[in-house]
């Protein structure tokens, strides 16, 4: 028997919610407007929770979804949120390219893009980069070395980064990449965050995603 993924528990999650709101929107003549959306959304979330429809996996997500919509409303923009997921997760799960290279590929694309990139030096201790400003993401040597084989990631990798995530989410992303969620209390370099990068794309929780695209 396998097990159901964190990925696969959203992306069914997203689809769900993106049918539900387009046959709803194609029972009623006049377009709907972003707050009505919010609050259809928002109750078929509720309904979800309550009924457990979806894994326990996604417990968590839908709860906090919840209570965006009901204190931002609209502004929650939870169709937006649906469908990036949507999109993102089924694009890195079609990808042809193994994470390793895809990896590889991401820094060089960065480099031309004049971002500082460093992969050959230890990272064990609390340093700081001076870099005059420029983006900046920097790899331990001992992880861009020992956790990629065969062109695959096959243990975390730690990335720090200090610059436009979203543009580095998107560009991973045409990588067949996902990446964690910036962390700033986890960081061993001054000003960066640390991101995750995981084998197969397997994170435990919501992902970076590329909101600016939508």
């Amino acid at each position: 028997m396998t097990t159901e993924t964190y990925n696969q528990a959203l992306l069914t999650l997203a689809l769900a919610g993106i049918d539900a709101i387009n046959t709803s929107a194609s029972q009623h003549k006049a377009p709907r407007t972003p707050a009505q959306e919010s609050h259809f959304l928002c109750n078929w979330m509720v309904e979800s929770l309550k009924t457990k429809r979806f894994s326990k996996l996604v417990a968590d997500d839908l709860t906090s979804w919840i209570r965006q919509a009901r204190s931002q409303g609209a502004g929650a923009q939870l169709k937006r949120l649906l469908t990036c997921i949507a999109d993102q997760y089924q694009q890195a799960n079609d990808s042809a390219i193994a994470t390793g290279a895809g990896l590889k590929n991401l820094l060089a694309e960065l480099t031309e893009q004049n971002w500082v990139i460093i992969t050959d030096t230890d990272i064990d201790a609390k340093l700081k980069l001076d870099s005059v400003g420029q983006s900046s993401l920097i790899i331990s040597a001992k992880e861009f070395n020992q956790h990629i084989i065969d062109d695959n990631i096959v243990k975390p990798i730690s990335m720090y980064i200090r610059g436009d995530e979203n543009q580095v989410a998107r560009l991973a992303l045409a990588q067949g990449i996902l990446l964690s969620q910036g962390n700033k209390k986890t960081t061993l370099i001054k000003h960066h965050k640390t991101y995750t990068l995981r084998p197969k794309n397997l994170h435990p929780s919501l992902c970076l995603l590329c909101i600016n695209q939508y």
